[in-house]
C-alpha cells in the first residue's frame, strides 16, 4: 500500500514518518528527493536556471534567492512546481523498489494535494498542529522571519481544507508520546486498509 503522508510546514511530519519508519514502514521522502532533483549537473537546476538565472550562483541553488522569488508569486511557484514535481515523482517512485512486499510504502509530501500527488497514493494522512506551535518550529529551526514563515504557509492548502480530504488526520500537540500513539492507531489502521492498486 502507498500512504501519502503530508501537513504544513512545521506540523511534524519528519516526526511522524520517524515513528511511522520504527513501526516498520518503507518512508520516501520527497523533500529529499527534491533537494536531490536539484543538485549541481541536474536537469532539474537546469530548467530553474533558464527561468530564473538569478537563483543559480556559482553552479548551485541558491534556494533563498529562489524562495524569495515564488513564495512572493502563485504564478512563479506553479511554474516551480511544474518544473520539478515531473522528475520529484518519478525519483520516488523508483525508491519504492527498496520495500519489501508486503511493507507499508509512506510518501512525505509537503504539497500531497496541491500538486494531485494524493491521486498516486492508496490513503492520506494529514498531520495538524496549533498554528503558533508551528510558526516557532519554523522560526527556529530554519532561522526564518515570522512573516517569511507565514508567507510559506499562505502557499499551502488550508489545514481545515485539507481535513476534510485526507482519509487520517494525526493532531500533533507536541506532546510526544501522544504523537506515537495516535501514529501506531493510524499505521494499525492502514495495516489492515484494502490497497486501491
Amino acid at each position: 500500500m502507498r500512504v501519502g503522508l503530508t501537513g504544513g510546514i512545521g506540523a511534524g511530519k519528519s516526526a511522524i514518518a520517524a515513528i511511522f519508519s520504527e513501526l516498520g514502514a518503507f518512508i520516501v521522502d520527497t523533500d529529499v528527493i527534491a533537494r536531490e532533483v536539484v543538485a549541481p549537473n541536474s536537469d532539474g537546476l537546469r530548467e530553474i536556471a533558464r527561468v530564473w538565472p538569478q537563483a543559480v550562483r556559482g553552479g548551485a541553488l541558491d534556494r533563498g534567492a529562489l524562495a524569495d522569488i515564488v513564495f512572493a508569486d502563485p504564478d512563479a511557484r506553479e511554474r516551480l512546481n511544474g518544473l520539478l514535481h515531473p522528475h520529484i515523482r518519478r525519483v520516488a517512485l523508483e525508491r519504492e523498489a527498496g520495500a519489501k512486499p508486503g511493507q507499508l510504502v509512506v510518501h512525505v509530501v509537503p504539497l500531497l494535494f496541491e500538486t494531485g500527488y494524493d491521486r498516486l497514493v492508496d490513503k492520506s494522512v494529514l498531520v495538524i498542529a496549533p498554528l503558533e506551535q508551528r510558526i516557532a518550529r519554523i522560526v527556529a529551526r530554519d532561522k526564518l522571519d515570522e512573516a517569511r514563515v507565514r508567507a510559506r504557509m499562505a502557499a499551502q492548502i488550508e489545514p481545515d481544507r485539507a481535513r476534510q480530504v485526507a482519509d487520517f488526520v494525526i493532531e500533533n500537540d507536541g506532546n510526544l508520546n501522544h504523537l506515537r500513539d495516535r501514529t501506531a492507531a493510524v499505521y494499525s489502521a492502514l495495516q489492515g486498509s484494502p490497497t486501491a492498486i
